[in-house]
Parts: C-alpha cells; sequence; structure tokens
C-alpha cells in the first residue's frame, strides 16, 4: 500500500468507524459465538501472496465482528468501561503515524516531556499532593512524578518491585555486613500484604517477584482496615518475616470498595511498608472535588495508579502511575548500557522512562491525554463522570423502588451491585429461603440477561452471595441505556421468580 492508496483507504476506515459507533446501540453488545469459531473460518497459515485491502476488510466485518463484544456500546455494564473518546483516538492515530520507540529523551524529546508534562496536568486535574509532580510551580525538578503504565497490572509489579529493592537497601544500610548471599536469602521471606478483594494482579505481581503475599481478609463491607493489617504485619514480624509493601484500594474490582486509606497509611508509616494505593477505576471520579474526601489517606501513599482507559475517556492502554519518591523507582529498574546514551546538563526535563517502568521501549501515549484533555476540558471531563454518578444513583434507586432488589455494596461512583433479595423469591413473607435458593435465582438472573442480548453486565460473588455488576461508564451511552438495563433486569426477574 503506497501513500495514495493510503489516503483512500484510512479515509474509508475513519468511515466505518464512524458508521459502527453511528449503529453501535442496536447491535447486541454480547458475542455470542462458540470457542474455536475463528480457526475453522480463517486459513492456518498466512497467505503467499498479497492479498487486497478489500477483502481483508470484508473478511473484518463477516468473520471478526461476529467475535467481538462491544465494550464501547451504551448497553455493555460488564466489568468497569473502557471509555475511549474520539480525542484519544485521534491522538492514538499520530501517535501510530510517528511510530516512536520512545525509550529515552533523546529518541524523541517531546515524547518524554510531553508524558512529564500530562501526568503533572492529570495528577493535578485529580488533585494530587504536589509531591507526586515531576515538576515543582517554580519550574523546578521534583522528587516525584508520573509515568504512563500499561495497566493498573503492571504498576502493581513496577512499584513492588521499587519497595522490595527500596527495603533490601534500607536493610544493608543498617547491617553493612550483609554478604549478598545473606541478601538473597532475605528475598524469599519479604512479604507484600493485600486484602481478598485486591485486584488480581497483586497476587501475579508477588508471584514474578518471588515474594511472599499476605491476604488479608477484609471486613463486612469488602474492605482492607488498618487493624486486619496491622495484625498481619505483627504476626509475620514475629516469625521472622519481612514485611515491605501494602495494597490500599481506592474502589475494589468487585464492589468499587474503598480500604480504610488512612489506617493503612498510618501502619505502612508504623512498619516502613511501601504503599501504594490502587485506584484503577475510581481514580477517575477524583477528577471531580466532591469525590476527593473518598480518598482520604491516598495523600500519604508512595505511588498512586488509576487507568484513565478505564473512566477517563483515553482509549486502552494508558494507566498514569505517580511516585512520591522516583528515586527509588529508578534505582530499582535502572540498567545502563553505551548504546542508551544519557543527556548532560540540566536533565529537569529528562526523564529516561524506560527506568520508570517494566518495557524498554514505549508507545507515544502522551499524545492520547493531550488530545483528549484540550478538547474536554476539565468541565467536560467532570461532566462525564457526574452524569455518570447520576445515572448509577438512579437506577440504585429504581431498583429499590422496585422492591424485589437489595443493593449489596455502597453506589460512590457508576458501579451498582445488587442481587434478588430473599424475600422476593418467597412468596409467604414468614417464610425464610435458603441462600442456596437466592444465589440460583441471582445467576439465572445473569444467565437470561446474557441470552437475551440486549445489554449485558456480569455477575460476581461477595462473601458467598451471588450477585450482580452494573458498571455505568460508556462514553457515548445515555440515559436511555440505563432506562433499557434496568427494563430487562425488571422483566427477566418477573419471568425468573414465575418459574
Amino acid at each position: 500500500m503506497n501513500i495514495d492508496e493510503f489516503r483512500t483507504k484510512g479515509k474509508q476506515v475513519v468511515d466505518d468507524i464512524c458508521d459502527y459507533y453511528q449503529d453501535l446501540d442496536q447491535v447486541p453488545p454480547m458475542s455470542q459465538v462458540k470457542p474455536g469459531y475463528l480457526y475453522k473460518l480463517l486459513p492456518h497459515e498466512a497467505p503467499l501472496e498479497p492479498e487486497p485491502f478489500e477483502q481483508v476488510q470484508k473478511d473484518l466485518q463477516t468473520k471478526i465482528m461476529p467475535g467481538i463484544t462491544h465494550w464501547q456500546s451504551g448497553n455493555f455494564f460488564g466489568w468497569y468501561p473502557s471509555s475511549g473518546s474520539f480525542p484519544s483516538m485521534i491522538g492514538d492515530m499520530y501517535s501510530n503515524m510517528l511510530n516512536i520507540v520512545g525509550f529515552n529523551w533523546i529518541c524523541s524529546p517531546a515524547v518524554t516531556e510531553l508524558e512529564t508534562m500530562m501526568t503533572d496536568w492529570l495528577g493535578k486535574l485529580v488533585g494530587l499532593d504536589t509531591r507526586f509532580l515531576s515538576i515543582q510551580e517554580d519550574g523546578s525538578e521534583g522528587m516525584g512524578g508520573g509515568s504512563i503504565q500499561g495497566s493498573a497490572s503492571e504498576a502493581i509489579v513496577v512499584a513492588m518491585v521499587a519497595a522490595r529493592e527500596k527495603k533490601l537497601a534500607e536493610l544493608i544500610e543498617a547491617s553493612p555486613e550483609m554478604t549478598a548471599d545473606d541478601v538473597d536469602a532475605l528475598r524469599p521471606k519479604m512479604v507484600a500484604y493485600l486484602s481478598d478483594q485486591t485486584h488480581s494482579s497483586g497476587q501475579k505481581s508477588a508471584n514474578i517477584i518471588g515474594c511472599k503475599a499476605h491476604i488479608v481478609a477484609s471486613d463486612g463491607g469488602c474492605r482492607l482496615t488498618g487493624d486486619a493489617l496491622r495484625a498481619a504485619v505483627a504476626k509475620d514480624r514475629l516469625c521472622g518475616l519481612v514485611p515491605f509493601f501494602v495494597c490500599g484500594s481506592f474502589g475494589t474490582t468487585n464492589t468499587a470498595a474503598i480500604d480504610d486509606l488512612p489506617g493503612i497509611a498510618s501502619v505502612a508509616r508504623a512498619f516502613g511498608l511501601w504503599y501504594h494505593v490502587d485506584a484503577a477505576y475510581s481514580g477517575s471520579a477524583l477528577a471531580c472535588p466532591e469525590f476527593r474526601p473518598l480518598a482520604a489517606g491516598a495523600e500519604c501513599a508512595d505511588s498512586f495508579n488509576f487507568n484513565t482507559h478505564k473512566w477517563m475517556l483515553i482509549s486502552f492502554e494508558c494507566s498514569v502511575m505517580w511516585v512520591r519518591d522516583s528515586t527509588h523507582l529508578v534505582n530499582a529498574l535502572s540498567i545502563e548500557r553505551e548504546y542508551l546514551p544519557r543527556v548532560k546538563g540540566d536533565r529537569t526535563f529528562v526523564k529516561d522512562y524506560r527506568n520508570w517502568g517494566l518495557p524498554l521501549g514505549r508507545r507515544f501515549c502522551a499524545l492520547k491525554l493531550w488530545f483528549m484533555m484540550r478538547m474536554y476540558g476539565v468541565s467536560g471531563i467532570q461532566k462525564n463522570i457526574r452524569r455518570h454518578v447520576k445515572d448509577a444513583k438512579w437506577l440504585e434507586d429504581q431498583l429499590l423502588a422496585d422492591g424485589r432488589f437489595e443493593i449489596m455494596a455502597p453506589v460512590n461512583f457508576g458501579l451498582v451491585v445488587f442481587r434478588i433479595k430473599p424475600s422476593a423469591i418467597t412468596r409467604c413473607p414468614h417464610v425464610s429461603v435458603s441462600e442456596c435458593l437466592v444465589n440460583k435465582a441471582n445467576v439465572d438472573l445473569v444467565q437470561a440477561i446474557h441470552k437475551d442480548n440486549r445489554v449485558f453486565l456480569v455477575g460476581t460473588v461477595i462473601k458467598g452471595k451471588n450477585v450482580l455488576r452494573a458498571a455505568i461508564g460508556s462514553t457515548l451511552g445515555s440515559h436511555e441505556n440505563t432506562e433499557l438495563l434496568f427494563e430487562v433486569v425488571q422483566q427477566l426477574t418477573t419471568a425468573i421468580l414465575c418459574d
């Protein structure tokens, strides 16, 4: 394909994208194909000769699209949103145009410097403490800073590695006589603390770096508390283990629960733990000042992360992580090679972001943030968050008014967790019903919603109880989509309870 062909075909692709979004709410949101469907449709090896664009485009529509679950649909309420936007998409297009491998400043100065500025813009937008910013108000370099990671899963691995190396450095400084073998012997004894509601990437991160993971039981509200953490740390210390890291959640995956962030901060300070706050979903809400009191205690964190690609109008992938002191991050991840030259002199804007994360090569993701924040503005970002929260509150009210449902977690953001309540299952108000029967009714409701396929949501389990999760956050969605969701839930619940 030459430039002239690309010019023509590229315009066709933009038209296809617009047509897709124009009609998206009319398409069933959930793919209905069976496992292995694509293997039967595609050749089992690459074509020997080039194929025309038109044939590839046709196969996209007839073979690939049937296997797509439509995350951008206004009728998609599953997991958490993947809320892209057209300005973000344009930023991605320009990033693909440049196709830069941005591992240090020399690769393309604008790539590094825009990331520094956009993570500062974003940090200010969500009200982070100035210690997390790269550039201070007087233009000088700060100790902290932000960087773009691929996902919150990457961010927690990076934070955990930095935390481990920081703790080992402290132990070596306290006991200079330690040998390399002594240090190696300590590594398997190091403990990271997570709750039973922490995202699965916490456990995976511990597996990756080879440390122990202490899973602390959450309380009745699915929160990790400072008291439970303190007891766990004290017990492990008595066993000769080395506590070094704790993850607090500002909006858990299961229920959007908010951990006891001030209590966790107190324990982390007392025992010298690295304190990481995972705000993957809910962090976007901090763009609105009214939600910031919910994050009290996060200002004490050593690292803070949220996914702009969940609820802040950025297409996947763009997860931003801030650290209070980047020294520990760079010390843990910096590896110098002769073919990676360093800039001499003033390095205020010369961040080697390859030393702030796992990969060497990095995409120009900051362009997405730049386009989105400029074209939406703070007011547009806030409006988007608030309308989703308003719809979530509306759905909560409708479910309660119906009388057959109960809300299983506080509706602080755009997530509504609910179930058919026990009293709705029995026609006799004074007769109790088994939890197994209640669970079955709610599992049946999820399956019925999937089969109906007008809307899409998922179920989960909270303390042994099967529930439904409706995550409201589609960029192109409207209140009418939430009304449809409630209508479907009502209709299918009636059918299930009548059986």
